[in-house]
């Protein structure tokens, strides 16, 4: 048992980092749970049928999406040593299928000529990384940015949360509205939320996870009270715990390259790029900042990080994946004590589990409610990571509007955008040009510069 400690200790520097086996494991088991989400999403996203999907089969996605998850989360923690798990992203899955039900040259891309993109984005961002240009851009966003990036991100999965709880709920005329708080999806995620608010207060250890799997347990006792009584109401509902994955070989190796090799297809190449490194770069900040893992607004071992990041999304894309990248999910770990890589593999190691027991997972992380749009055993911890994420703006110098607008611009831009690049992209053309006008423009690194200047053209042209 010694033995395989210090091989733990070794491998992850334990004491170094100021945490122990136990809280890794907890922190590891957490950041699934608040993330295992994905698996169904990405199963609705790319395997539905056109034009709502990509088309792509329902099974193999299931089981790709489970694999890259957890050899992306493996390499962040053996390579880099970081507790940030990765995944296919929310958003560029979105994008991935626009691209997917494109015409050009009169006829449809399709999601095999997608993968492809998706997969030459990643052999780029891998590539950048010979002449340590990822780093480069990391350490040109200003330190007031960072601050704000961290606390964008903590607003982001804070909405995030809210509207799986159903607390806010979507509105056509001002964007968002609150929710029916009487539902019995709603009430739960509200139970959740107070449960875990108080184990967090009384400092309990494994607060989040105790939040989660009471409130879990709750959710499948009401559902069976509320059958038994003859009301239709599913909170919560038993599953089945075993399931055989399905073959992934409609989705293998499919890549289309010969499709690719049109003008019109740069540009969709060139966002899947801006949009897996700002993500990345903007997770890694977010996580890095509430973790204490950033000195001097530099983070020790980016190159690592992003090389892991970069290697997942390529492999993902030959394996039959969307853009995988750095989950901001992973905050949820941290706050839970994850400082290494140690609770990277107790997350790769679950994705792997639960492609035998998918209906066991889905009954946490499958979602209820119209679409399976709500977690109500997950939104709650969501919630409040996003608050303790939020002490970063402290940092902030507020009293200078050179600083404090465009870090202002960064925390609203990300969540209202539903995008971490978008946000980043307000902060870097707003901070670039609040400088010049304030005579401070020798502040400005020169890639901030060029970042600026890609940002706009992106949000001008490449956007739409």
């Amino acid at each position: 048992m010694i033995k395989n400690v210090n091989i733990f200790e070794r491998i992850f520097r334990l004491s170094q980092n100021n945490t122990t086996i136990k809280t890794e494991i907890r922190a590891g088991v957490v950041t699934f749970m608040t993330m295992c989400y994905i698996i169904f999403v990405q199963r609705a996203v790319l395997g539905s049928p056109p034009p709502s999907g990509a088309g792509m089969d329902p099974g193999a996605v299931v089981v790709v999406t489970c694999l890259v998850s957890a050899i992306g989360t493996f390499l962040m923690g053996f390579i880099a040593n970081y507790p940030v798990a990765l995944a296919p992203c929310m958003g560029e899955n979105f994008f991935f299928v626009s691209v997917a039900g494109m015409t050009v040259g009169g006829s449809i891309v399709g999601w095999k000529t997608a993968l492809a993109a998706v997969f030459l984005s990643g052999a780029l961002f891998l590539f950048l990384s010979i002449f340590k240009f990822r780093e480069m851009v990391f350490e040109s966003i200003p330190s007031s940015l960072k601050n704000a990036i961290a606390g964008g991100i903590g607003a982001f999965i804070t909405l995030i949360g809210l509207q799986r709880a159903g607390i806010v709920t979507a509105n056509p005329y001002t964007g968002f509205s609150l929710g029916n708080l009487t539902s019995p999806a709603v009430c739960l995620s509200i139970f959740g939320l107070v449960l875990t608010g108080i184990l967090m207060v009384r400092r309990i250890k494994g607060a989040f996870l105790w939040g989660i799997l009471v409130t879990g347990a709750v959710g499948l006792v009401a559902t069976y009270l509320f059958k038994i009584s003859g009301v239709q109401v599913s909170l919560i509902e038993y599953r089945g715990i075993v399931s055989p994955p399905p073959s992934i070989l409609p989705i293998l190796g499919k890549l289309d390259f010969k499709s690719l090799f049109n003008l019109a297809m740069i540009p969709v190449v060139v966002v899947f790029l801006l949009m897996v490194l700002f993500d990345t770069v903007g997770t890694l900040v977010g996580v890095g900042t509430q973790a204490g893992f950033l000195h001097d607004g530099k983070l020790p071992r980016i190159g690592r990080a992003l090389l892991a990041d970069a290697t997942a999304t390529t492999v993902g894309a030959f394996m039959g994946s969307s853009t995988v990248s750095s989950y901001i999910e992973s905050a949820a770990g941290v706050a839970e004590g994850g400082r290494t890589g140690l609770s990277n593999v107790i997350t790769g190691s679950l994705f792997l589990v639960a492609l035998f027991f998918t209906p066991l997972v889905e009954m946490i992380g499958g979602g209820t409610g119209s679409g399976g749009a709500l977690l109500p055993a997950v939104a709650p911890v969501m919630i409040l990571v996003g608050s303790l994420m939020m002490k970063s703006i402290s940092e902030i110098p507020w009293r200078e509007p050179d600083e404090a607008i465009p870090s202002f611009l960064v925390i609203v831009g990300i969540p209202f955008t539903y995008n971490i690049a978008y946000g980043i992209g307000f902060g870097l053309i707003s901070y670039t040009l609040l400088k010049i006008a304030s005579g401070k423009f020798r502040d400005v690194k020169w890639l901030c510069w060029i970042l600026a200047g890609v940002f706009l053209i992106y949000f001008a042209f490449l956007k739409h």
